[in-house]
């Protein structure tokens, strides 16, 4: 059974930071390209990081660009999002996604919230 478990979620100030994690299960990880995504009531998903399986490939949107920082650990089938600097407009709900071709998956989200 495929499992993506987020944690990490949390109300931080404006200026804070967070660090998400994912946990997967129920299939082979290091095969897979993973990537966090964001989604604000009434906008459209928006990828904010990918990273592919070997770690040797990431991209970020340009508007967390400097400040989040994914990485992952094959070994723990654990992805994160580092999150620093964080900023009011960064509220959002944040998905783990896991995808190769012709499958992707994703976990139930884990929500942020940047106020003071």
């Amino acid at each position: 059974q495929v499992q993506l478990v987020e944690s990490g979620g949390g109300l931080v100030q404006p200026g804070g930071s967070l660090r998400l994690s994912c946990r997967a299960s129920g299939f082979t990880f290091s095969t897979y390209v993973m990537s966090w995504m964001r989604q604000v009531p009434g906008k459209r998903r928006e990828e904010v990081a990918l990273i592919s399986g070997d770690g040797g490939l990431i991209n970020y949107a340009g508007s967390v660009k400097g400040r989040f920082i994914i990485s992952r650990d094959n070994a723990k089938n654990t992805v994160y999002l580092q999150m620093n600097s964080l900023k009011v407009e960064d509220t959002a709900v944040y998905y783990c996604n896991a995808r190769t071709i012709g499958i992707s998956y994703w976990g139930q989200g884990t929500q942020v919230n940047v106020s003071s």
